[in-house]
């Protein structure tokens, strides 16, 4: 710009509001006002706007998800924590706080496994500050951006499932949360652009059936569950009964739980009460 040129105009909320419209936003208005207060000036407001019209997430422009309560950092590429996953984050937490803990185990172990930006993982810390709460992803983006959102950036791993674990963990983890893509590979392409354009695919892409990765982690789930600890992950209706046999499959006692307000079905994975399920990083 040349040297005493005018600044330009930054948009008014009113424009704002009339070009997110236009590029098909239902929800316009709040997207505008949260523009507006992220923006530091009016060329970042523009340049904010400019990029939502292309069809870029709003929480990667902005930088941050809402979810449950909380704001939770994600940047590009990174998977975006969905509202009909808060109801796994709910269950997770109810069962965190009904953890058999005693003299040798004080305090309930989470992980949360494909943690993502480590939301659900946020969300527990959040509601029981006692939890001792892990998080891993193969993602390093989403690591990077977990470590922002948790206390104990330590606790956090980068890796493929439970190979990024210390071993230490075998046999100790009340409670396992796994929010796997469950997504099938032919039903990508019918995913809302946002997501299939500016999340990494192997966030979304669950294999032919979307339990690929439910498989392989429910094939190792009772190594490192303490004994009665449980195994979370979220699938559709449809799915729920072949994911609640998987389950079975791996040697955990199988049920349901299903939202209406969230459209979404939860399927927790129960260890037995035996001692030969229960490992200690002697093991290893």
């Amino acid at each position: 710009m040349p040297a005493g040129a005018p600044l330009p105009i930054p948009p008014t909320a009113d424009e704002i509001v009339r070009r997110l419209r236009a590029a098909g936003c239902v929800f316009a208005e709040d997207e505008a006002a949260l523009l507006l207060e992220a923006a530091r000036s009016g060329a970042e407001l523009e340049a904010m706007v400019a990029r939502r019209v292309e069809g870029f997430p709003l929480e990667h422009i902005l930088g941050w998800a809402e979810f449950a309560g909380l704001r939770i950092r994600v940047a590009d590429r990174v998977f975006v924590p969905r509202r009909r996953t808060e109801f796994l984050a709910q269950v997770t937490v109810s069962l965190t706080r009904d953890a058999n803990t005693g003299p040798h185990h004080p305090t309930p172990v989470v992980l949360d496994l494909c943690c993502g930006s480590g939301a659900i993982a946020a969300v527990v810390e959040a509601s029981i500050p006692q939890a001792v709460v892990y998080a891993a992803d193969l993602d390093p983006a989403a690591t990077q951006c977990a470590r922002q959102n948790l206390s104990h950036p330590d606790r956090v791993f980068t890796g493929d499932l439970f190979a990024a674990l210390p071993p230490r963990l075998a046999g100790t983890v009340d409670v396992i949360v796994a929010n796997t893509p469950y997504v099938p590979t032919d039903a990508l392409e019918l995913m809302p652009p946002e997501a299939r354009l500016h999340e990494a695919r192997f966030a979304l892409d669950g294999g032919t059936d979307g339990l690929d990765l439910q498989r392989r982690i429910a094939t190792e789930a009772t190594r490192w569950l303490a004994p009665g600890g449980h195994l979370l992950v979220e699938v559709n209706e449809a799915q729920a009964h072949v994911a609640s046999g998987i389950f079975e499959t791996g040697g955990l006692h199988a049920r349901t739980l299903a939202d209406d307000e969230y459209e979404v079905t939860v399927v927790i994975g129960t260890a037995p009460f035996t001692n030969d399920l229960f490992r200690t990083s002697m093991d290893f």
